[in-house]
């Protein structure tokens, strides 16, 4: 009956459901990366909020129903999110941007396409047809590429809040 009033398939959860969940687990992941990175615990409710924020939208703006964008973009555009987010909530928590900016992005990190290209990389060296070496040559390619281009536009977007608001981005370090 649920299921049917949210105008989900049966089983299938809504969309706001799994923008949720991104969010959580995005915020959990930030926790555990600030605490072993030993920022001070006050800290550690900015990182996840920033990294759920950012994370969510970055969901938002690949599967939404207006958006579609790809994952370079997405990445790029949420990476500016949790820039200007820890920038301005950085001297709350009297720290600098930066200890909340790397635990809130680390959960962004294109995980699937690092392992995908190091198994294209050894499914490449271990292969002995041309066939296959120029196919898993071209993984290598698309997921070495992609995973830097995701990287790159995510250290330009969380770059920009900084330049951009040097005035409160440094008020902590001073």
């Amino acid at each position: 009956m649920v299921d049917i009033i949210l105008n989900q398939a049966p089983g299938e959860l809504p969309f706001a459901l799994h923008i949720v969940e991104d969010a959580v687990f995005a915020a959990i992941a930030s926790i555990g990366f600030a605490s072993i990175s030993h920022t001070p615990q006050r800290t550690y409710i900015l990182c996840a909020l920033a990294a759920a924020l950012g994370h969510a939208l970055r969901f938002i703006l690949m599967n939404g129903d207006f958006f579609h964008l790809d994952i370079v973009l997405a990445s790029s555009i949420a990476a500016f999110v949790i820039g200007v987010i820890a920038v301005v909530c950085s001297p709350t928590v009297k720290v600098p941007a930066e200890a909340c900016l790397f635990p809130a992005l680390l959960p962004m990190i294109p995980g699937m396409y690092a392992y995908r290209t190091v198994e294209a990389l050894v499914c490449f060296l271990r292969t002995s047809t041309e066939e296959l070496a120029s196919h898993y040559l071209y993984l290598l390619g698309y997921n070495g590429f992609t995973c830097a281009a995701i990287l790159l536009g995510m250290v330009i977007g969380a770059n920009i809040p900084i330049f951009m608001l040097k005035h409160i981005s440094f008020q902590a370090t001073r």
